[in-house]
């Protein structure tokens, strides 16, 4: 095909220039995915339980008490101390009071076994894999981070500008979130004390046409931007308000939510908020020796389970439950055994929670399968992989079209019901439809089509229109095709691969990074 043809028929001509910015090229062009009109001003709140969460004495099942008393007899708690859920089989642990009563209103949500296939019980990595939502090595991106790639291209050049003048995501603490990294910079930025927000200041104004420069330059851009963000911030919550009677000042969770409800009613379209809890690594004095009620975990349960709670409540009082849904997470769950210690060591899969006025289910999952007796080392296993309840959330509340989330995770994704929100309008896939994924890819992705009975070329064409190789060439059956792109040839920088055959042409884009 001449070059002028490929561009007619994909469009090119109107995507513009592509730049080249630290050896990856982008483009302005309209965005893969789009956050859907009616979803624009949702927002998703992330607590991240830092250390692996003991999901077995968080979300006790209740049908396995007997045996887990037999696998964790020095740190079980005593069944007269576990809040019934009166579902399934399950209750909760006492100092989740406030988690119960959420669940009770049917604003709070359980997801059981929720992990992966062949977990990784390192702290480093299974919170790496978390972040990304990705388990090989195709670059360092977060699962937000590429979602919001899509959606602002030009991201950071360009913002804050007068259409998006507020931050993309918060980090509520001292470090920006590995989920929100995006290609060439973090989506979130970090506040440690949203209510009392700093301005930071610099005197670099000229800078060298040299490597040098350029990085001096992108920290300025980066001070600036902080700069006025924190504006917009410190806007918001002098406008804001809050109203709940729940918080209590000495959590400090409860604190940093109650600023967060604050700057959601002050009027901050900040799309996604991100909270970290500490400390869940629990090897030992999981509980107090001489009383299994209370210790480390009870207390971490009870900051998260009372903040939520005052924090729900609080969207109520102020109009805004409808606007919000939450989840929490943790790298990975214990071992069902406990130790010697008073603790419990890595395991795999765990609970998760999500809270809201707009959830479907109150317990999602089969409870934990407990044996009686103890196998070394043996931990929950997983049911629910937790890329399928991250493509969900983008499906149902934030209204991507499934097609379109499938190039964000290595996996092919099955999307769980989670939301029920009055008025949401479905979401319309294409008739004819193009998925790849990983995209970004390092060196390989796989594409998926479908075809009539007809022949199939692939071709993969640069940015300005020139074919660079065709792919595949064959006569296809009618039916969905996977193929293997390989690009670990090919410069670093953007390409579309562009799909000839006679029943209609299909196009997508395709972004080979560094690493």
């Amino acid at each position: 095909m001449k070059r002028r043809d490929f561009i007619k028929r994909t469009g090119l001509s109107a995507l513009g220039m592509p730049m080249l910015i630290k050896d990856v090229s982008y483009q302005s062009i309209k965005p893969l995915f789009t956050i859907d009109e009616s979803a624009e001003d949702r927002i998703l709140v992330i607590i991240r339980m830092n250390g692996g969460n003991d999901g077995l004495n968080t979300v006790i099942p209740l049908d396995s008490y007997d045996n887990l008393v037999k696998q964790r007899s020095n740190i079980i708690l005593p069944k007269s101390n576990i809040l019934d859920l009166k579902v399934s089989n399950l209750g909760f642990h006492g100092a989740m009071t406030g988690m119960k009563n959420m669940f009770n209103n049917g604003t709070l949500s359980v997801i059981q076994n929720v992990g992966y296939e062949n977990q990784n019980r390192s702290h480093f990595k299974s919170s790496d894999i978390w972040s990304r939502g990705l388990i090989g090595n195709n670059g360092t991106t977060g699962w937000l981070g590429r979602f919001l790639d899509k959606d602002y291209p030009n991201f950071p050049e360009e913002y804050p500008n007068d259409d998006y003048k507020n931050p993309f995501a918060i980090s509520v603490g001292s470090q920006v979130s590995p989920t929100c990294q995006g290609l060439r910079s973090n989506f979130s930025m970090s506040v440690a004390d949203p209510s009392n927000v700093k301005q930071l200041s610099t005197s670099i104004t000229n800078f060298e046409n040299s490597n040098y420069g350029d990085k001096l330059k992108f920290i300025s851009l980066m001070i600036n931007q902080s700069n006025s963000y924190s504006v917009e911030i410190e806007n918001a919550i002098n406008k804001g308000n809050t109203l709940s009677k729940l918080y209590n000042n000495e959590n400090k969770l409860a604190k940093q939510m109650r600023s967060v409800a604050q700057l959601i009613s002050g009027g901050l379209k900040t799309k996604i908020y991100i909270f970290n809890v500490n400390k869940f690594d629990t090897h030992s004095t999981q509980v107090e020796q001489n009383d299994t009620t209370i210790g480390k975990h009870q207390l971490l349960l009870k900051t998260i389970s009372d903040a939520v709670e005052a924090f729900q409540d609080d969207l109520k009082l102020l109009g805004l439950e409808d606007r919000v849904l939450g989840m929490t997470f943790s790298e990975f769950g214990r071992q069902i055994a406990s130790n010697a210690s008073y603790g419990t060591d890595h395991g795999e899969a765990a609970p998760m929670f999500l809270f809201g006025s707009c959830l479907k289910n109150s317990v999602m999952g089969e409870n934990p399968i407990i044996s009686d007796k103890i196998e070394k080392q043996k931990a929950v296993d997983f049911e629910y992989d937790f890329r399928n309840i991250y493509a969900s959330i983008l499906k149902e509340w934030f209204l991507v079209p499934p097609s379109q989330i499938q190039s964000l995770f290595e996996h092919q994704i099955v999307f769980q019901e989670l939301i029920s929100c009055g008025g949401n309008p479905a979401v319309v896939e294409e008739e004819q439809e193009i998925v790849i994924y990983p995209n970004p890819t390092v060196s390989s992705a796989t594409l998926v089509f479908s075809s009539a009975k007809e022949r199939v070329t692939v071709s993969i064409y640069d940015l300005s229109g020139r074919r660079i190789k065709v792919m595949f060439d064959k006569n296809l059956l009618k039916e969905k095709h996977q193929i293997l792109i390989d690009v670990s040839a090919l410069p670093y920088g953007g390409y579309i691969i562009f799909i000839e055959k006679k029943s209609g042409d299909l196009k997508t884009r395709l972004l080979k990074v560094k690493h």
